[in-house]
């Protein structure tokens, strides 16, 4: 059966960033400050090394109980047995990984306008990582997104959003009236001297605008 998740605190890892010596133990304290979801993305490694590294990083959510989401390998993501697996425009579309990864997985798309956004959902995605909201060093080709453009997304889709690109702790309050389903955050938390305070301050922060 699929998993219900709880987007509000998205961890999406960055090895390049971590203040830690390991990932796993960033991940871990992430997850012990309030993280809700964890997505691997490796970038530059080997095939192997990152089903390796995928391994690892998935007996520290087990633990916790926290769902695994694999960016862009759906090998990956099946041969751990993750939760599911993230996507880009550029990726395999999500109706075809659907029909590939069964219907008991999470398929998450990045997304950066309306027609992508509607095409997605239509295509079968679970939730929609909406952005760059904001200009960021982790991905500097990602298209910007407005916050009329996420407005109008959101009036337009039912599935679950997390907004990601350049989130932290002073721009969380500029989502207040967006209805957002959770924030998608790279160096905010992970490039943090203190992952686990600055993971709880940043889910304090969202849930005071999703009360608002």
């Amino acid at each position: 059966m699929k998993p219900k998740i709880d987007y509000s605190i998205y961890l999406v890892t960055d090895r390049d960033l971590m203040s830690t010596d390991t990932l796993e133990e960033a991940v871990e304290e992430a997850i012990k400050g309030g993280s809700t979801l964890v997505q691997l993305r490796e970038k530059e490694c080997t095939s192997l090394d990152f089903y390796s590294t995928a391994l690892n990083i998935k007996n520290v959510t087990d633990k916790y109980d926290i769902p695994l989401i694999i960016n862009d390998r759906l090998d990956i993501a099946m041969a751990v047995d993750a939760a599911g697996v993230h996507v880009g425009q550029s990726d395999i579309p999500s109706s075809v990984i659907r029909n590939i990864i069964g219907n008991d997985k999470i398929i998450g798309v990045s997304v950066s306008s309306l027609e992508e956004a509607l095409k997605a959902e239509k295509d079968g995605a679970d939730y929609l990582g909406v952005g760059a909201m904001y200009s960021t060093g982790t991905k500097k080709d990602a298209n910007k997104t407005s916050m009329d453009d996420l407005k109008k997304i959101r009036s337009n889709v039912s599935i679950p959003i997390v907004v990601i690109g350049g989130i932290n702790k002073e721009r969380v309050k500029d989502f207040k009236d967006t209805n957002i389903d959770g924030l998608a955050i790279i160096s905010a938390i992970i490039a943090e001297k203190d992952i686990k305070k600055a993971t709880q301050e940043l889910k304090e922060l969202f849930l005071e605008i999703r009360i608002l």
